[in-house]
């Protein structure tokens, strides 16, 4: 055990088909495990409204009802609108209502397979963010087509964090860390003991190719991070690697990109973004992370012959710091 895991708090619990963490200092609160056990029985509450694994959440419910109002609770139409309003930023990069493509690769019930070409066409159908109808003023969502269904794979486990996040720093926490899986994380302070010229919180970005390894290593400080990549969730058909992220817009699945890391100011929108990113590519970097603005991005790529070709939008070497990697090209936007 590290010096570091010496000096800290970790509260966790499973939910949404991964691992909740939320990291503490030692020592500076003094009820740490108890609000950490609160933030995630906040997962559990949204987990529990949103799931599509269930059939008794609102998310289950809209997409039983398709071409019915179904009312919902402030939260869950909140989530919808600021999936609505990134699938707009993203040129449908990311699209919360592609739930029949994800069935139709089987990647719902992770079994990816590719589908009979009259399946995808009814599936492709079937998605897409025009098929969504929110009533802000009666809290009710519909779907319009017949098939339609919502998905917030890509979006969920950012809003968990969030609204627990929320709830922590209005308990006064001064500096944590929280993680869904380890590709959503928020964090606010600072890990140890606040000095000058010093400040936030390691995250290790995973090498795409490499299990085990590191990429690099960047600090996060007031902001969250969300990271999308298919070296887990995949399957091979005639010598072809199909990952689980796929293209709204073509419904099949997204090539060209190993990994896609967005740094935002909510976990929500960095898991869509990151998301988006990696369906978009190069293409996608403006609109997640613009010239100027405080969102960063970190997309990596196949290079040359076995290298990686990295590239950084809006961040320097105070944000990343890569590990030593042979032939490692990087590359920035502006």
């Amino acid at each position: 055990m590290s010096q570091a895991e010496l000096h800290r708090i970790i509260v966790g619990r499973e939910a949404m088909g991964c691992r909740f963490e939320a990291i503490f200092n030692a020592g500076e609160v003094p009820d740490a495990t108890e609000l950490g056990m609160a933030l995630l029985d906040i997962v559990d509450e949204i987990e529990a409204r949103i799931s599509i694994y269930r059939s008794d959440t609102e998310f289950a419910r809209i997409n039983a009802a398709a071409g019915d109002w179904v009312t919902v609770s402030a939260d869950t139409l909140a989530l919808i609108a600021l999936a609505r309003d990134l699938h707009a930023q993203t040129a449908g990069g990311f699209d919360i209502a592609a739930g029949p493509l994800v069935s139709a690769w089987g990647f719902v019930k992770r079994q990816g397979r590719t589908p009979e070409p009259d399946e995808l066409a009814a599936a492709i159908a079937a998605s897409g963010s025009r098929h969504l109808e929110v009533d802000a003023v009666a809290s009710r969502v519909r779907l319009l087509a017949a098939g339609a269904a919502l998905n917030p794979g890509a979006i969920g486990k950012g809003w968990a964090i969030d609204r627990g996040m929320s709830f922590l720093q209005g308990s006064g926490v001064p500096s944590v860390l929280v993680h869904g899986g380890q590709s959503s994380v928020r964090a606010i302070g600072t890990q140890g003991p606040s000095l000058p010229g010093r400040g936030g919180w390691p995250v290790g970005l995973r090498h795409p190719l490499r299990p085990g390894r590191r990429l690099a290593t960047i600090t996060l400080h007031d902001k969250a991070l969300g990271t999308s990549g298919s070296g887990t969730q995949f399957f091979i058909e005639r010598g072809k690697r199909l990952g689980h992220i796929l293209d709204p817009r073509t419904g099949r699945p997204a090539e060209g990109v190993l990994s896609a890391t967005v740094i935002a100011e909510s976990a929500a929108e960095a898991d869509a973004l990151a998301t988006a990113l990696y369906v978009l590519g190069p293409d996608g970097l403006a609109m997640v992370a613009p010239p100027g603005s405080t969102s960063g991005a970190i997309l990596v790529m196949p290079g040359e012959g076995s290298s990686l070709r990295v590239i950084l939008a809006n961040l320097d070497e105070s944000t990343v710091a890569a590990e030593h990697e042979p032939g490692l090209v990087v590359e920035r936007p502006w």
